[in-house]
């Protein structure tokens, strides 16, 4: 042997020894009761669909905050509602107008574009108002009694930068300890184009310095269905230190209507404008092929575990919608090599999207403490039934335990197996639910804590709809609607984001009407392999029968496809259970 395929030899076995060790490490070390998968549990996931809501919703601001997001909205510039939802999905949101203008006041009509924000530990919206003509639309802002977004709210004034020229779609931004406000206004008193402006601020009701032209729209997109031309819908986005600002460019009664960006240079003044930089093309713009038109006015917000940006933005369905149907929709920001944000194109209404990561998971910390119970309010239904539950927990053993009680109902008692001091435990049940708002409350035995709750039912109409398959609105299901096969039986619903903490055996029950007068099947398929089938007997149109097959899950993220699905079958939702 030489001396050179020494050295190889060497090599190879050294190399052979560090994959030896981490395959060690990724496989032979066990988590969560005996798993040898080391996936980091984030919740039983799911998908859902735009629109985020099935009433008009533009110039959508959404927040996320201890547990629940909150969206405002322009809401027939009448008033300003709020409403908060547990997902992103706030079609079973509760909602509220938080407040009516007075009559006779500059402030009493046209209250556009209203921005939640939450600023050094207080809520603020900030909404565009007139007395009636467009030309006097300036800035106002509503302060917070209390810590609750859908409280009470006072007047604050105007937000006020010297000129009283011609304002909208203003915010509070905040960077590196300062505060600024950025809206949408005229350089003068005629309506030929709106720029973007910035002021300092000495706090979030006052602005302290002249305001400064930051951009205008001078781009050819920008212009389109002007003029006037458009530079509106100002949004504040942040990461690893950079700081951008998207806006709306084009005129919003035109499909045209497109979300384009600035970026503050590394250490560069906020209030100079030289030290921003315009890219020359939208990051979203309008898609025929999946009949999205005018997405714009747009905010961000947070994935529940706060480890995803999303954008939400208002698009209309038909290139010749203008100001109607603008329904507020959502998807994940991605970045690029370049640390640049990626919007990608709008996705159509038929297109299932992965929730946001952690979203479903309602965590004890978020949940109001009365005595030795926690109360985890605004549990949607939209029908009276039976409600998969997932618990987390720590401790048990011993005769621990937890007592529940639905709506203020005692339900019973879930004994806990008990779980290393380091590691999480799981417990299910099935609770009733009433149609409308719930209240779920958990009382733990001393020694036990419960980290979370979790509703594990997938919605059949957010599943992503192929070979014929088609979804519906349907107001007999559980959710807001069904899915259905196709008429030669060849339907496919495929269900691409289902997780499990653990390993090993677990309940689908899936519910279904049959509107055949015999039997009909499906087939189910789990990560590409078919591993049951499923039958439901005949019954009415809108009676939907639950039908409970065994499958084999793996921990982490499932594909569970229903296959062969005809159009007598209507699908109402898979429930997890074990």
């Amino acid at each position: 042997m030489n001396k050179k395929t020494a050295t190889l030899l060497a090599a190879l076995g050294a190399a052979f020894a560090v994959i030896a060790l981490l395959v060690w490490l990724g496989f032979g070390n066990k988590q969560d009761g005996g798993d040898g998968d080391m996936t980091v549990y984030a919740g039983h996931g799911g998908t859902f669909k735009n629109t985020l809501v099935d009433m008009d919703t533009p110039d959508p601001s959404v927040v996320y905050q201890d547990g629940y997001y909150y969206m405002t909205f322009t809401h027939n510039g009448a008033d300003i509602m709020v409403m908060k939802s547990r997902t992103l999905d706030f079609r079973q949101a509760e909602h509220k107008v938080v407040w009516y203008p007075p009559f006779g006041t500059m402030y009493s009509a046209n209250l556009w574009a209203p921005e939640l924000q939450y600023i050094q530990g207080k809520w603020y919206i900030y909404f565009a108002a007139d007395d009636g003509l467009n030309e006097n639309h300036r800035m106002y802002a509503l302060e917070a009694v209390g810590d609750d977004p859908l409280g009470e709210y006072e007047f604050r004034g105007k937000i006020d930068d010297g000129s009283d020229k011609w304002a909208i779609d203003g915010l509070v931004m905040e960077h590196e300890n300062e505060l600024y406000f950025v809206w949408s206004g005229w350089e003068g008193d005629v309506n030929i184009s709106q720029n973007t402006y910035i002021a300092p601020m000495s706090d979030p009701l006052t602005i302290s310095g002249p305001r400064v032209l930051l951009s205008e729209p001078t781009l050819d997109w920008e212009q389109a269905g002007g003029p006037p031309y458009i530079q509106e819908g100002q949004a504040i986005l942040k990461r690893d230190g950079r700081l951008f600002i998207a806006y709306s460019g084009a005129g919003s009664w035109t499909p045209f209507y497109s979300i384009g960006l600035l970026e503050l240079q590394a250490g560069g003044d906020p209030l100079k404008p030289e030290h921003w930089t315009k890219l020359e093309q939208p990051l979203m713009t309008m898609d025929e092929e999946a009949e999205v038109y005018g997405p714009g006015h747009n905010s961000f917000t947070s994935s529940p575990d706060g480890s995803e940006t999303w954008i939400v933005y208002h698009a209309t369905s038909g290139i010749h919608d203008g100001w109607s149907n603008r329904k507020a929709r959502a998807q994940l920001v991605s970045w690029d090599e370049q640390g640049m944000p990626v919007f990608g194109k709008p996705l159509s209404l038929n297109t299932a999207i992965t929730v946001p990561s952690g979203e479903g998971v309602f965590r004890a910390e978020h949940a109001r403490q009365e005595g030795d119970r926690l109360l985890f309010d605004l549990i949607p239904a939209s029908v009276e039934g039976e409600m998969p539950l997932l618990l987390h927990y720590s401790g048990g053993g011993n005769g621990a335990h937890l007592t529940l009680e639905v709506n203020g109902e005692q339900w019973g008692q879930l004994e806990l197996p008990e779980v290393k001091a380091d590691a999480t435990g799981y417990v299910w049940a099935s609770l009733p639910l009433a149609a409308g708002m719930n209240t779920i409350a958990v009382r733990p035995t001393e020694g036990t804590t419960l980290e979370a709750l979790e509703l594990t039912r997938y919605e059949a109409e957010n599943g992503q709809a192929e070979k014929g398959a088609w979804t519906e609105s349907n107001p007999f299901a559980s959710g807001w609607g069904i899915a259905s096969g196709a008429s030669d039986g060849s339907g496919v619903v495929k269900l691409t984001n289902i997780s499990v903490p653990e390993s090993g055996k677990y309940k689908l029950r899936i519910a279904a009407s049959n509107r055949a007068e015999t039997e009909q099947q499906l087939a189910i398929k789990l990560n590409g392999k078919h591993a049951a089938d499923a039958a439901f007997p005949p019954g009415e149109r809108q009676q939907f029968t639950a039908v409970v097959v065994e499958l084999k899950l793996s921990k982490g993220v499932n594909e569970i496809v229903l296959d062969k699905i005809n159009e007598s079958l209507a699908i109402d939702y898979i429930d997890i259970l074990r």
